[in-house]
């Protein structure tokens, strides 16, 4: 996902409580484990390029429907992931509550995309479909391995295609939620 600007700096945490409708609200990240005594957290993250996360202000952080806005009160680069300290969250129980929450921004918060760019969360459940005219499945998710990213497409089976524009990705409807692959359905 390319990297956005920051938004709002100046809001308090709060108990949101509320269920968004489909697009209005776009994982970011995860709480993924505690760091130290302090109230840290490691942050993974689902941005290109990962500190992009430690750009947004504030963000969302919840499960199960129920977030909550906070400000990212400190945050670091830590190996090959980030660490982070939330609002409030000031000691190691604070921050045991966090882990296995989902971090989520506003689409508002995101930046404007270049005609041809996508971000990963809008092809989630389109349905792909090749060129003969056959139905693949939806996409599941993306996996990001380094040389081409890779489409997991959900039907009859599993399939991984790999995400190359113009020479195996032909189309994006994403008005349709359609996506056109130059894909035998054997493969």
């Amino acid at each position: 996902m390319p990297r956005a600007g920051s938004g709002n700096d100046d809001s308090d945490p709060q108990d949101i409580g509320h269920e968004d409708g489909p697009g209005e609200r776009v994982i970011v990240g995860r709480v993924a484990g505690l760091y130290g005594v302090r109230g840290w957290l490691k942050l993974r993250s689902f941005t290109d390029p990962p500190e992009g996360l430690l750009d947004f202000q504030p963000v969302e952080i919840g499960r199960d429907g129920h977030w909550r806005q906070i400000k990212i009160a400190e945050s670091r680069p830590h190996g090959r992931g980030l660490v982070g300290r939330f609002d409030g969250c000031e000691d190691r129980d604070a921050a045991a509550r966090l882990v296995g929450s989902e971090i989520s921004v506003a689409r508002s918060q995101l930046r404007p995309l270049e005609p041809d760019e996508v971000y990963w969360v809008d092809l989630v459940g389109l349905l792909v479909e090749n060129e003969a005219g056959e139905t693949l499945g939806r996409i599941e998710r993306l996996i990001e391995t380094g040389a081409n990213d890779v489409l997991v497409v959900q039907g009859d089976r599993e399939r991984l295609i790999p995400y190359v524009r113009g020479e195996i990705v032909r189309d994006i409807d994403l008005e349709h939620g359609r996506m056109l692959v130059s894909w035998d359905a054997d493969y």
